[in-house]
């Protein structure tokens, strides 16, 4: 992706020429979509730039979140017209944070306790247009990773994936964290970059560039689509949707 040029050195432009990965990693026959945290608490409730969106959502990726769900849309349509387990992590409502941690930004100075109750509660929602529907599996996590203490790798093993299609918030946390626990457990994984979202533009960039040159391969909606359509119809998807039944949680 060109995007990660303009924060690239010219050293770094040189070192990549000789050095960077060549080609493209190859992905499996059986993939699922893991959707990772686009909740509202992390583009806010109203549709505004970044410095506007802070003020009410701390933790909000303003529009260029907005821009990465809208993109979102067609290509989470794209796995379920073609049998692809969609799975979507978000953090578990109410567990507490940890307090070794640095506090997030405006976290506790702040928060949202100005905000009318109906729109708080919007925080740990997933926003309406790319919301769980039946058959999607919904999985809670307690730290930035989805795999880690939650059921996610069972169930991949249980039905047969090989492969990690990922999308979701923050590019730089916890869709990296994802990468590198899908990659350390021997998944084939694509990052599809035009659908992840950050806060600092070069965070995201940059971090698209390390997970490309280190632990997958980014991809664009057109490929994901394209790459959903020839693996459509797999065992994976098929088993996934009998052992979901409907749209569930499994919380940590």
């Amino acid at each position: 992706m060109a995007g990660w040029d303009d924060f690239l050195t010219a050293r770094d432009k040189q070192l990549l020429a000789v050095w960077g990965k060549q080609g493209h990693d190859e992905l499996g026959r059986k993939p699922v979509l893991l959707v990772i945290d686009v909740y509202y608490g992390a583009v806010g409730h109203e549709r505004k730039p970044i410095l506007e969106s802070v003020k009410d959502w701390p933790m909000s990726c303003g529009l260029e979140g907005w821009a990465a769900i809208d993109r979102m849309v067609p290509l989470i349509a794209s796995a379920r017209e073609n049998g692809i387990p969609v799975i979507y992590a978000r953090a578990l409502p109410g567990f507490p944070t940890d307090p070794s941690r640095v506090t997030e930004r405006g976290g506790k100075s702040r928060g949202v306790d100005h905000l009318p109750a109906d729109v708080r509660a919007l925080a740990n929602e997933i926003v309406a247009e790319v919301a769980p529907q039946p058959g999607d599996l919904m999985i809670e996590k307690t730290c930035p990773s989805a795999f880690n203490g939650t059921p996610l790798a069972h169930y991949l093993r249980q039905i047969g994936a090989d492969t990690v299609i990922v999308c979701g918030e923050s590019t730089s946390g916890c869709v990296r964290a994802a990468v590198l626990d899908a990659q350390a457990l021997r998944y084939k994984v694509g990052i599809v970059g035009e659908c992840c979202f950050d806060r600092l533009e070069a965070s995201h960039w940059i971090n698209l560039l390390d997970m490309n040159q280190k632990y997958g391969q980014v991809i664009d909606v057109a490929s994901a689509k394209s790459y959903f359509a020839a693996v459509g119809g797999n065992a994976a998807g098929k088993q996934l949707r009998v052992a979901a039944g409907g749209s569930s949680r499994i919380p940590h």
